[in-house]
């Protein structure tokens, strides 16, 4: 995956048209899971940004709001779907700190990993 196809999947997959059904942000919203894959397209293209981006001293727009939704109104939409009653599948807790952790990364520059035990905070 090069950095246009990464970009390109990590802003469709926070954007909801009627072409785009399976966005990961519309999915939860609908208190769906993610399709098979999604989130691991998600992370590798997260990764791959993240190394695209390294020495970048600005960001784009678009870009940008497409990981504050994944890092950031992903999780809300878990913690509203969990209080809601929506099982979600058991690992999706820590998929998302894993995007989170991902959209930080790209943020400061530096790589971020899961805390030993993972994350309680959702």
């Amino acid at each position: 995956m090069n950095y246009e196809t990464a970009r390109n999947l990590l802003v469709s997959q926070t954007t909801t048209t009627e072409e785009n059904p399976d966005a990961l942000l519309m999915r939860m919203k609908q208190g769906k899971p993610p399709v098979p894959g999604q989130i691991t397209s998600i992370l590798l293209a997260l990764k791959v940004v993240f190394e695209g981006l390294k020495e970048a001293s600005n960001l784009d727009r678009e870009l940008v709001f497409a990981l504050y939704q994944l890092g950031v109104k992903a999780p809300q939409i878990f913690v509203a779907g969990r209080k809601a009653g929506i099982d979600w599948p058991p690992l999706l807790k820590e998929d998302l700190l894993r995007i989170s952790l991902a959209t930080e990364s790209i943020f400061s520059g530096v790589w971020q990993t899961p805390p030993i035990g993972g994350f309680g905070g959702y």
